[in-house]
């Protein structure tokens, strides 16, 4: 196979801007304004949680990773084709927090290519598998083979993916003249969001002001861009490549401008935001969508830094968001859609899998005492009802409320409705807050434990 290269973008600088709107009762026919409260559950300091036994028998059964909808555990997908057909392997970070693994993971599900994934650990959170060195020694990711020929960069990958196996159904290929403007439209908003977000601007300046409105002009751009089309995406004739271009990163401006900036790119641009609701039709984007928490606290080691305007709006939104939005309005931009009957079980039923692990890497040092901790918070996902944790485990909750990760862990819904869990049983222990996040690198994320746990269940159930 002869690989192919084409128009290829840099990473360009940035700028942004707007203020934040909290939710407002006028808002709330057509957004996600539901509301956790800690008096509006049922609590029973005095009851005692529920064994693992009892436990077990809530657990929802393992969905179609194969060929189901797109599922971030997934390690094979064949959409109904025989193994033999897989051509391709997608070699992705653990966390499914990097950007251009995301649009080729993306690309991937939409097109239905079958293919394997192998996950390889981020630098910003743990060390390079050797493994991978051996298959790519700069150790960049994403990569993909095809064939057995290995390809990186993103927007190679695509072009290469186009040449062998046709576009997305109903798209151009990335290297048309039809898409080029786009291309260029997501490199200059990438640019205007890293400038905003990213650069801490000398006080009294009006550094913050300029690069708040240079952001604010080209998403208004992007925002009259989808205004002309004739369907809510990006092209005339609907769903395309340039849609899963443009994901990634403004996925990931969402979230972070709402928590540093106290922005919120959705309320502020209704063709954005009607263009995220038809993706969250998408079982393909809802497979691989995250939330604000994890962003907000993924891109910082990706980043460099992100900078917080720290005004007392941009503070409450980040409490909100970094409290599990626990008596505080759901914020109703982050997401189109409402959660399915089944969340708390999808919660449970993650947890319980890696129970052992999460123990054993919990900072709180009586592990026993955290186990119960965790058993009471898995009792409140089964029955409604916060249990009263064992003395000094509050910590420990939210150590592990702030290391939710979506949709590595599980999907948005579920992952929100874990962390209202863990925090509505810390409450009871006091105040107690975990070891705080750190911006520069994130390795209390090292997959090493978790994966190696995995691999030994994998062999358990083949011995």
């Amino acid at each position: 196979m002869r690989l192919l290269s084409g128009r290829i973008f840099g990473l360009a600088s940035a700028v942004l801007s707007p203020t934040i709107r909290t939710p407002s009762s006028s808002s709330s026919s057509t957004a996600l304004m539901m509301s956790t409260n800690a008096n509006n559950v049922a609590n029973n300091p005095t009851a005692a949680p529920k064994e693992w036994e009892d436990i077990s028998s809530y657990l929802i059964p393992n969905p179609d990773k194969v060929n189901g909808p797109t599922n971030p555990q997934a390690t094979l997908r064949l959409f109904g084709h025989d193994p033999k057909d897989v051509r391709v392997t997608l070699y992705r970070d653990h966390h499914a927090w990097c950007p251009y693994c995301q649009k080729i993971w993306l690309y991937l599900e939409e097109h239905r290519i079958p293919y394997a994934v192998k996950k390889v650990t981020m630098f910003c959170y743990g060390d390079k598998e050797s493994w991978y060195r051996k298959v790519c020694p700069s150790g960049m990711l994403p990569a993909l083979s095809i064939d057995n020929q290995l390809i990186t960069e993103s927007d190679v990958i695509l072009m290469n993916l186009d040449a062998v196996f046709g576009p997305v159904p109903s798209s151009p290929d990335l290297d048309s003249d039809e898409v080029y403007p786009y291309r260029r439209l997501e490199r200059k908003l990438f640019g205007a969001w890293c400038d905003w977000l990213c650069r801490r601007h000398v006080p009294l300046t009006g550094g913050e002001s300029r690069a708040a409105e240079s952001f604010k002009s080209v998403a208004e751009e992007v925002d009259s861009v989808l205004g002309k089309s004739k369907s809510p995406f990006f092209l005339d004739s609907g769903f395309s490549i340039a849609d899963i271009i443009f994901t990634p990163y403004i996925e990931r401006m969402s979230a972070s401008l709402t928590y540093y900036k106290g922005f919120s790119l959705r309320s502020s641009y209704p063709n954005i935001n009607a263009w995220f609701t038809e993706m969250e039709k998408r079982p393909t984007y809802l497979g691989t969508q995250s939330d604000f928490h994890t962003h907000s606290h993924d891109l910082p080691p990706q980043m460099g830094m992100c900078v917080s305007d720290g005004t007392k709006e941009t503070r409450t939104l980040m409490e909100y968001i970094d409290g599990g939005y626990v008596d505080s309005p759901h914020y109703e931009f982050e997401t189109s859609t409402t959660p399915s009957s089944d969340v708390a079980l999808e919660a449970l039923t993650r947890v319980y899998v890696h129970r052992e692990q999460l123990v054993e890497v919990n900072p709180t040092e009586d592990k026993g005492k955290f186990d119960e901790a965790l058993r009471c918070v898995l009792t409140y996902l089964a029955t409604g009802t916060v249990v009263k944790p064992p003395k000094g485990t509050a910590e420990g909750l939210r150590y592990l409320r702030d290391r939710v990760s979506v949709p590595r862990d599980m999907s948005l819904h579920a992952g929100r409705k874990l962390r209202i869990a863990l925090e509505l049983t810390a409450k009871l222990d006091g105040d107690g807050q975990g070891p705080r996040i750190e911006d520069g690198n994130r390795r209390d994320q090292n997959p090493v434990p978790f994966v190696e746990a995995k691999r030994k269940r994998e062999e358990a159930m083949v011995g």
